[in-house]
């Protein structure tokens, strides 16, 4: 069995057109995502998977691996499942899916996902950071509710559970979109059909659990970057410049979610 990561990088983005290769640090995002990732111990191969020729030659430049994949891949899990078939995975091989706009990713945060699927029968492990009533507000951060047995029962932009009578009790987490599976439940997540829930939050992991698959969920402290505003990409250079880095291990829970801070 071998640990692969892919990371899915489009050059399109609505908010923020080909944030992927913004390279006011010197380097391009994608290249401060990879070697984030490559930081992982648990990584045999590292790999960037796009229908992009400009991405795909950015990474050839500084010496990451490239797939090409389709232009028509409905979410970055199904770029994942093209890119898992052309590279010939087997089917026990664990890929896990690292987003192309989280350059703070820690090595550490890759390793969890990969034991936590190891250790569990669930088909997907994933991550989450709390956070507080106020942040779990923002629509921009994806949320997620925990069961006792730490399987993720809804994911959603919208602030859940929903704390009826203002008591509280609940604790909100903010969902990381890092994901571990197994080369052969790549294959059947991407011939599942699109779900009702997924379409209406836009959040492609939806499908699995609307089709009755487990997502186990590991509670981190790291915070999160994801790149997705001019003023988000600002922020990060300003942070590389001043000497900041990119992340390589989880931060403590008390930064909103866009800030490092290394334990």
């Amino acid at each position: 069995m071998a640990v692969v990561a892919i990371i899915p990088a489009r050059f399109g983005s609505t908010r923020l057109p080909g944030k992927v290769l913004l390279a006011e640090t010197g380097r391009p995002l994608i290249q401060h995502v990879y070697e984030s990732v490559r930081s992982s111990r648990r990584i045999d191969r590292l790999a960037v998977a796009t229908d992009s020729p400009q991405v795909a030659q950015a990474v050839r430049a500084f010496g990451g691996e490239v797939v090409l994949t389709g232009s028509a891949c409905r979410t970055g899990t199904d770029r994942l499942a093209e890119a898992a078939e052309k590279m010939r995975l087997p089917d026990g091989d664990i890929v896990v899916n690292v987003q192309g706009d989280e350059p703070d990713m820690p090595g550490q945060c890759v390793d969890k996902v990969v034991q936590m699927l190891e250790n569990s029968d669930a088909q997907i492990a994933t991550l989450a950071t709390p956070i507080t009533p106020q942040e779990a507000d923002r629509l921009s951060l994806t949320k997620v509710v925990i069961g006792r047995d730490g399987r993720a029962l809804y994911f959603s932009r919208a602030r859940i559970p929903h704390d009826r009578d203002g008591e509280g009790r609940c604790t909100y987490y903010l969902h990381h979109g890092i994901y571990a599976y197994r080369a052969s439940f790549l294959k059947v997540y991407a011939a599942l059909p699109s779900t009702p829930a997924e379409q209406a939050e836009k959040l492609e992991q939806l499908r699995a659990l609307e089709h009755g698959y487990r997502i186990i969920v590991g509670v981190v402290g790291y915070r999160g970057a994801r790149i997705d505003t001019p003023e988000e990409y600002a922020a990060f250079v300003t942070r590389m410049k001043a000497g900041g880095g990119t992340g390589q291990s989880p931060a403590p829970a008390g930064n909103p979610p866009g800030e490092r801070n290394v334990r």
